[in-house]
């Protein structure tokens, strides 16, 4: 490995007017795409090169203007015309591909630190971090704030119906911080190259067994980014490593302004109540309680949402305002995302692959969806649901269900120094609690077992942050029913 033409961080925001011209290597990520709109909007020259091309990635490149090669195309003479090489997380250290970028003789960097120098730098920039709710506050706040006529810039790493993943805006940025590793050179979270100016902490505890061996290891991803804000801090006091945190580092820098939020803070959020189209719940701010009424269901989405306003009343927006925002916020899809209905059942896609998650998530539709039995279909496929971490807080969480169906993807984790999960052991333990599990590994299992335990006026839950073995890739599709 030769990382001689990295490029450091302080050295990127100190050439940014001598580049010009930027090739993004593996252009289709979820993050690499976005990034490099963003940077050709703020002015650069970008262009993109990748294996293959597919929607909704591909649909939304088309749109840009930024020209794309194919991975074929790309020479060691191809790469000197560039003035920089955005390099993506799928690019892996031991490939001969990364040999010829450290060898092109150009600068190269991963998404994160050149989406920080080059435009966040003079951005208000505004992280979302946290184990769980991050891509739905992001797109929460972002929002609140076009709702507020603030034309806001963001980057949600998740796909929303109707809009870009991606835009500049002007004075306030939103970004999504995400923990995970930035390059093969890169070897820190992402949200430690953001530049953030503030940052909002919604959850704190283990996950990504992949790359981090304990929670003080992502703890101590945010000790080297804590220090660095300027403004405004909002922590959910609901997690023993945020208030670590938080007793480590409030305090210490006059221009920090911190907050906590939760069901057992000061500020709230108080009295919340959902219903099948929405929720009530207040807040205590400056003496004053406000009580607020949203289109967001469970009380995970108000903690969410409380969280941004929150932030919005410290930045002097006024209340009335807020409670107007407020109301008729969208989700991000694969967010309690109601799909149809199959054999009456309403058939909702949901993202939630941790235990937390999967638990906040059965609340929110046991609240929105009253009195109808719960039908829950899991693939443990991200490499911590598919160790053993998890393996008696997935049979608590999942036990809240009538009936469960594990799809075991036959995939081995990657997490560190842990066991694969055991669904056959797991599916076992949720029967002994009451509830009704199978374990299947192939789709037209899932399907029969599906179909076996349908029942009409019931809720079909797919948990899956991939294609739950296919089934989102099947013609399951086709026969849901609007």
């Amino acid at each position: 490995m030769d990382l001689s033409n990295l490029i450091s961080q302080d050295d990127l925001i100190a050439r940014r007017k001598e580049i010009k011209k930027i090739l993004f290597y593996r252009i289709c990520g979820s993050g690499m795409g976005p990034a490099a709109v963003l940077i050709k909007q703020a002015g650069f020259e970008v262009e993109g090169t990748d294996s293959a091309y597919y929607p909704p990635m591909s649909t939304f490149l088309e749109t840009t203007g930024i020209t794309l090669f194919k991975l074929d195309q790309v020479t060691p003479e191809f790469l000197k015309k560039y003035d920089l090489i955005v390099v993506g997380n799928s690019v892996a250290g031991k490939l001969e591909a990364a040999r010829m970028i450290e060898r092109a003789g150009v600068p190269f960097t991963s998404f994160p630190s050149a989406l920080g120098s080059l435009v966040l730098k003079d951005k208000n920039v505004v992280g979302i971090a946290g184990t769980h709710g991050k891509t739905t506050t992001t797109y929460f706040m972002t929002q609140l704030l076009e709702k507020l006529n603030q034309n806001p810039g963001y980057l949600v790493g998740g796909i929303i119906e109707g809009r870009n993943p991606s835009k500049l805006g002007d004075k306030y940025f939103v970004i999504e911080s995400d923990e995970y590793d930035s390059a093969y050179f890169h070897k820190i979270s992402k949200f430690r190259l953001y530049e953030q100016k503030n940052m909002i902490l919604t959850s704190l505890e283990f996950d990504h067994a992949d790359i981090f061996s304990s929670v003080e290891k992502i703890e101590d991803e945010f000790r080297d980014v804590l220090p660095k804000i300027d403004s405004t801090i909002i922590f959910n006091q609901e997690y023993p490593s945020a208030m670590k945190l938080y007793h480590e580092y409030q305090g210490k820098k006059s221009s920090q302004k911190w907050f906590l939020y939760g069901d057992k803070s000061k500020i709230g959020p108080f009295d919340v109540k959902s219903f099948e189209d929405g929720s009530t719940f207040s807040i205590q701010w400056q003496g004053e309680r406000i009580s607020f009424k949203s289109s967001v269901v469970g009380q995970h989405n108000v903690l969410n949402l409380t969280s941004c306003l929150i932030y919005l009343l410290s930045e002097g927006f006024k209340a009335s305002d807020l409670q107007k925002a407020a109301t008729g916020l969208e989700m991000v899809k694969r967010r309690q995302e109601v799909r149809g209905k199959y054999k009456g059942m309403v058939v909702i896609d949901d993202f939630a692959h941790h235990p937390r998650a999967i638990n906040v998530t059965l609340e929110a539709i046991r609240s929105r969806f009253k009195n109808k039995k719960l039908i829950t279909v899991f693939e443990p496929i991200s490499a911590t649901a598919r160790s053993s971490i998890f393996q008696s807080e997935f049979r608590d969480a999942l036990a809240h269900s009538e009936k469960v169906i594990i799809a075991k993807a036959e995939i081995a984790t990657t997490a560190l120094s842990a066991k694969d999960l055991d669904c056959d052991l797991l599916a076992q333990e949720i029967n002994s609690k009451g509830s009704k599990a199978v374990c299947v590994t192939k789709l037209d299992e899932l399907r029969k077992k599906i179909d076996e335990f349908a029942e009409p006026d019931a809720v079909l839950l797919i948990l899956s942050n991939r294609t739950c073995l296919g089934l989102w890739e099947s013609n399951f599709v086709q026969e849901l029913i609007s």
